[in-house]
């Protein structure tokens, strides 16, 4: 394939990718933006194999091949539960393949480069390096969060912020010795940055607790795409360069977002300190006041079949149960019944961003009636009936009521303002962020204890009774 040919591919490909954003960025089109993404991908990948500085197809193909046959596999095992794990591991092979790219930029250099140019592409190689070691390590210890091989409490040293400004100066000084070093004299600070890089990555997310991971997974999705820009340029890849820059800003723009969200600045974030480990309340709050009332699945199904206007809020707690489901079958019975049946979605709702609209789409609700935070909010005090199945910290009154709270000031979810509340939850433990929720003990709240999908279960399995007698008895009416 001719250059030019080539670079027609590369333009086309940067538009499917583009066009993949902008489809992701809607429920309705995100089928479609996926799929595009898809060909944009192919399309670089058999342009780049078939261009002209690629000769050794041989080896090529011994590391395509393996990588899409164990992308298979673990696309098709993963659960939806386990998504946010998988994509932090994602990232931290981008962020390792920089690191071996700009290494292996640096051990064979490009003999046309001379003067400026060689200094710009050392450059190229010491911030891409550094990038890719922080993304790398950052999202291993992200990977060990969500999976619970790590505790989600932050890790706070004393003199955190110190330990990071002194890691970023010596990172600062090994650069300048990195770049007056004659000919691969380089190596030593490069590998030493490097080492040093992978500390800053750890303890960087490691100091950030449950509560920020939603946007923790957001930020290494920037990092990665940054990660990969940088390796664009050590192997003067225009598509490459493109793609990470696209990934970079989009993970940004959405880390900003999820902040927002959370009534959190993005620097606060990534300094870490914040969100306790999951069952340990949080200091500084106000002491909560009051009593549970407990309820159970007939109950239920009695405020069901008596409502006109049901919101269903959903949690990490329905994904884990995978109760998704029987929820859409819910659903489905309460509408044709004439009940007005609506989703509320808090933007850090689960683990990942969008994790809940991705889990309802999976179980086919329609996607008019999943509302975000923004838009439902307001709707909360005419609704007979407020189903929340899994959510925590998400609907937590504190983050308004209390202003010593750790979460005071995060918008939230008015579920309380419900003229009943049920909640479905194992136990009494706190979220993941650590901080007590007095929504449990309020007067219009319910607490439905157990399996959140046995317990949905258990209730179509009523409202699926409930229809089959009613047509009996109807047909029994029909006789007499």
């Amino acid at each position: 394939m001719t250059n030019s040919l080539t670079s027609v591919a590369y333009i086309a490909a940067s538009v499917l990718f583009i066009l993949s954003l902008g489809g992701l960025s809607n429920q309705e089109s995100s089928r479609r933006g996926n799929l595009y993404g898809i060909l944009g991908m192919l399309l670089a990948i058999v342009a780049t194999a078939f261009s002209a500085q690629v000769t050794g197809y041989l080896t090529l193909a011994a590391v395509i091949v393996p990588g899409v046959i164990i992308g298979a596999l673990l696309a098709s095992r993963v659960a939806m539960t386990s998504m946010p794990e998988l994509v932090a591991i994602l990232h931290s092979f981008v962020g390792l393949a920089a690191v071996l790219v700009g290494i292996g930029s640096y051990l064979s250099p490009d003999p046309n480069l001379v003067g400026a140019e060689a200094t710009i592409h050392e450059l190229e190689v010491f911030i891409g390096v550094f990038i890719g070691a922080v993304t790398f390590t950052g999202s291993i210890i992200a990977f060990g969060k969500l999976r619970a091989i790590l505790s989600s409490k932050p890790l706070t040293l004393p003199g955190r912020h110190l330990l990071n400004l002194s890691l970023l100066g010596a990172v600062v000084v090994l650069g300048v010795q990195f770049m007056q070093a004659p000919e691969l004299g380089g190596l030593q600070p490069l590998v030493i940055m490097t080492g040093l890089a992978a500390v800053l990555g750890l303890h960087l997310v490691a100091a950030i607790g449950g509560a920020d991971m939603p946007v923790v997974i957001s930020m290494l999705n920037s990092y990665s795409g940054w990660a990969a820009a940088a390796a664009g340029f050590m192997l003067s890849n225009d598509l490459l360069i493109v793609t990470g820059a696209l990934v970079g800003s989009s993970g940004a723009i959405l880390s900003y977002i999820m902040c927002n969200a959370m009534n959190r600045s993005f620097l606060s974030v990534i300094l870490g300190g914040f969100g306790a480990g999951s069952g340990q309340a949080a200091s500084g709050a106000s002491a909560i006041e009051g009593q549970i009332t407990t309820t159970s699945v007939e109950e239920t199904v009695d405020l069901l079949n008596a409502a006109r206007s049901v919101i269903i809020v959903p949690g990490y707690g329905m994904a884990v149960a995978q109760a998704q489901h029987p929820v859409s079958e819910i659903t489905q019975m309460l509408r044709k019944k004439g009940v007005t049946v609506r989703f509320g979605i808090h933007p850090v709702a689960g683990r990942l961003p969008g994790h809940m609209n991705v889990l309802l789409a999976e179980a086919n609700v329609p996607y008019d009636i999943v509302l975000e935070m923004d838009e439902i909010n307001e709707d909360f005090p005419e609704t007979d009936v407020v189903l929340v199945i899994g959510a925590n910290d998400t609907v937590n009154p504190s983050a308004l009521e209390d202003p010593t709270s750790p979460i005071a000031g995060m918008p939230v979810l008015e579920v309380w303002k419900g003229a009943d509340v049920i909640v479905m939850k194992r136990g009494m433990a706190s979220g993941y962020a650590g901080v007590e929720n007095p929504l449990f003990y309020k007067d219009n709240t319910h607490m439905l204890f157990g399996d959140a999908k046995t317990n949905v279960t258990a209730i179509l399995g009523q409202l699926l009774a409930q229809k089959s007698s009613g047509k009996g008895a109807a047909k029994e009416l029909l006789k007499v």
